[in-house]
């Protein structure tokens, strides 16, 4: 059975808002990985680069590591919903 994608095709609905969050806060991927590592969480820079070009599914534990990092709700990441 094929996993499921969004209407565009994309396998992820963050990918978007987690660029403009990463952006706005000024970090490159690996200064955001790093982040993530500080709060406990193992993603590293090729993690978000995947997800990010949309290479990749997001599970809800990352969803929840980036709106930690980033003091965003979950819709903001799913929907850019404030």
């Amino acid at each position: 059975m094929p996993k499921p994608r969004t209407p565009d095709g994309e396998k992820n609905l963050i990918s978007k808002q987690l660029i403009e969050l990463r952006k706005r806060q000024g970090y490159s991927q690996r200064d955001l990985a790093h982040q993530l590592q500080l709060k406990g969480y193992d993603i590293d820079k090729n993690v978000i680069t995947r997800i990010e070009t949309n290479q990749r599914y997001v599970t809800d534990m990352e969803i929840k590591a980036f709106s930690e990092v980033f003091s965003v709700s979950y819709d903001y990441l799913i929907d850019g919903d404030t």
